[in-house]
Parts: structure tokens; C-alpha cells; sequence
């Protein structure tokens, strides 16, 4: 490894113990400061983490801070990104890229004309469980890939969220929450996505916040909130999606894929190291899939580990900015096709991201 990537993180809420948590168990990159827009909680993490303390603006224009963590709402994370690479910096976010695709394009535009690295959670895709799903399906053990359904539901995040109201405005819902951990994973099991149809709505259940200070307050929700969709692959497989904040209980499969001769369980794509399965025609049997691919006990920042190695080898990273377009894409597309009640062709492409050997 090269020179250490040093990382500054603009929004430090809840999911930023996750990645201060992976990061420092890996050389190459380190966590150097932190901007929040209360001045006060960033204050408080980097006291507690032994790091800087910044404004937005200090963090953007500080020369120690080579790529910007952008854990911001979902509203803002194109204009952080922008601002990121504007000040020389790569950029790595959580997920979605931004809350359109026209939104994001202007991201991915500058970094292509600067060289400057675009990277987009989910990196669950990266640990064990999908990529060892991966090896299995590219092994050819359950034949040739023909289809694959996911079913991905719960009542609503007000169930255990402090603060879930962002949940349910643009940027949210169970699409753009939890969509992009399976989509990911189907484009990286099929490759690119051609073309999606889907079916959308939302219930008129009153939703309020379950626990913590804003316990009893009422929900408003402006986003489709059950979310149905089929999916075809340039490679010709086809997938069924369900994404729902309505469902009570399911016994629904969440992630299986089938073959021309047997299935593949995934795993939950939203963790890093759970167990798959694989059922054969010879062995006619469930069988649990042994590690054979991805990052062994990966966390949240595997992403940009991946990302700083790539830049060290002058190779592509895997959570890459055209990955999480190409899913944003697709989950607009979904959408629109709900609301207009037609078939929608996907523009944009990716290439399917190398396999991650077993580390």
C-alpha cells in the first residue's frame, strides 16, 4: 500500500460510529476531522474520537484531508459531493448518490474531467455473503442464472428510529433506503439492468415515531411506501423486487437465485459476513456456502478501503460512483414506471465489478 488516504467526515449521526468503528482496523486510511452542521455533536465525536473538529467549509478547504466521507441526508449529498471534488478531493457517500439521477450526473461529470475518485455505499456487496454467492453462481453450481426474486419488508423504521421522519420524504421510502443494498447485489450477481416496469403505492396508515424525545409525533409521509418491480438484465435474467414499509410479517423469500440446475440463497445484502445456501439437483439438499470470496468480517468503510488500494494499483474501485448511478437510476425508473404505469429502458450501464478475492 502506498500513502495513507486521509478521510474527513462531513455528518457525524448514527451511522458514523459504523465506519469509525471499520476504518482504523485497516492501513491506508485514516480518519483526520469532522463537519457536522451542529457544530456541537461534531465537537463532541472528535473529542471522543481524537480527531479535528471543522466547519463544512474548513473541512472542504483543508490540504490534510485528501477524501471526503459525506454521511449527510440524502437531500444533500450530491451538493456535498460537488463541493467535495470542486475543492480536489474524492468523495465517497452513503447511499442514495443523490436523490435523481439528473441530480447526480453533474457529480460524476466533473470527477471524469478531474480523475477524481466517486465512490457510493452499499459495500455490504464487498463482504462474504454476496461475494461468496457470487463464486458459487460464477462456479457454476446451479447451472445457468434464470431468474431471481427479493423480498425486502417491514412495518416502518418509527419502530426503532429516534428520527425517522427523513425516512418518509424524497430521498427515503423502502426503495431508496433499502433498495440500493439488493440492486447492488443484483448487478453485481447479472451485470446491468436494460429495462424495469413496477407497481407503487402507499397506504393512508397514521405513522408516528415510536421511542426517544420525539415519541407520539406524527409521521407525514410523501413517498410510495410498497414498492413492486420486475428487472431484466442485459444478460437476460430477470428479477422480481419487493421493497415495503407495510409489512407486518412475511414468510416471503428474501434473496434466492435460480438456475437451470438449483438455487442460491444470498444472504441479507444490508450485512457483511452472513451465510448463504445452495440447494442442487445432485444433491437435492440445502447446503450452507463456505467463505470463498470478499472481505472475512467486513464493515461499513470496506468500500473506501477498496477504494484507496484502487487508486494505489490504478485500478477501478467496486463502489464505485457508476455503480450507485446506474442503481439510482434504476430505482427512479421504477418509479416513474409505477406512476405512469409503463415499461421504462435504463440508459446508463456499468460493468460488473471485479470479484473480490477471499481477504
Amino acid at each position: 500500500m502506498g500513502s495513507t488516504v486521509n478521510i474527513g467526515i462531513i455528518g457525524v449521526g448514527n451511522i458514523s460510529a459504523q465506519y469509525f468503528a471499520e476504518l482504523p482496523k485497516h492501513a491506508g486510511v485514516s480518519i483526520v476531522a469532522v463537519a457536522d452542521v451542529d457544530q456541537n455533536r461534531a465537537d463532541s465525536v472528535a473529542a471522543e474520537r481524537g480527531v479535528r473538529a471543522l466547519s463544512v467549509d474548513a473541512l472542504l478547504a483543508d490540504s490534510g484531508v485528501d477524501l471526503v466521507l459525506n454521511l449527510t441526508i440524502p437531500a444533500a449529498h450530491a451538493e456535498i459531493a460537488l463541493r467535495a471534488l470542486e475543492s480536489g478531493k474524492h468523495v465517497y457517500g452513503e447511499k442514495p448518490l443523490a436523490l435523481t439521477p439528473a441530480e447526480a450526473a453533474p457529480v460524476l461529470e466533473f470527477a471524469r474531467d478531474t480523475g477524481l475518485r466517486v465512490g457510493c455505499a452499499p459495500d455490504t456487496v464487498l463482504g462474504t455473503g454476496v461475494q461468496t454467492a457470487r463464486h458459487a453462481l460464477d462456479a457454476g453450481r446451479i447451472g445457468a442464472p434464470v431468474a431471481a426474486s427479493v423480498h425486502w419488508s417491514a412495518p416502518g423504521h418509527e419502530r426503532w428510529h429516534p428520527a425517522p421522519g427523513f425516512y418518509y420524504q424524497p430521498g427515503g421510502g423502502p426503495l431508496f433506503d433499502m433498495g440500493p443494498y439488493y440492486l447492488t447485489s443484483l448487478v453485481t450477481l447479472f451485470g446491468a439492468v436494460t429495462r424495469v416496469s413496477g407497481t407503487v403505492t402507499r397506504s393512508d396508515r397514521e405513522r408516528t415515531v415510536s421511542q426517544g424525545p420525539l415519541a407520539g409525533q406524527p409521521l407525514p409521509v410523501a413517498v410510495d411506501t410498497h414498492i413492486t418491480a420486475l428487472l431484466e438484465h442485459a444478460s437476460g435474467v430477470t428479477a422480481t423486487v419487493t421493497m415495503s414499509f407495510e409489512v407486518w410479517a412475511t414468510r416471503a423469500p428474501l434473496f434466492e437465485v435460480y438456475g437451470t440446475a438449483g438455487t442460491i440463497v444470498v444472504p441479507d445484502p444490508n450485512n457483511f459476513s452472513h451465510v448463504g445456501e445452495v440447494w442442487t439437483q445432485d444433491t437435492a439438499e440445502w447446503m450452507p456456502l463456505d467463505d470463498a470470496a470478499g472481505f472475512r468480517d467486513g464493515g461499513r468503510g470496506i468500500g473506501i478501503v477498496d477504494l484507496a488500494e484502487a487508486l494505489d494499483e490504478d485500478r477501478p474501485h467496486r463502489a464505485s460512483g457508476d455503480m450507485a448511478f446506474h442503481v439510482l437510476e434504476i430505482m427512479d425508473a421504477i418509479l416513474r414506471a409505477g406512476d405512469e404505469h409503463r415499461v421504462i429502458d435504463i440508459t446508463s450501464t456499468v460493468e460488473r465489478p471485479e470479484a473480490v478475492p477471499l481477504r
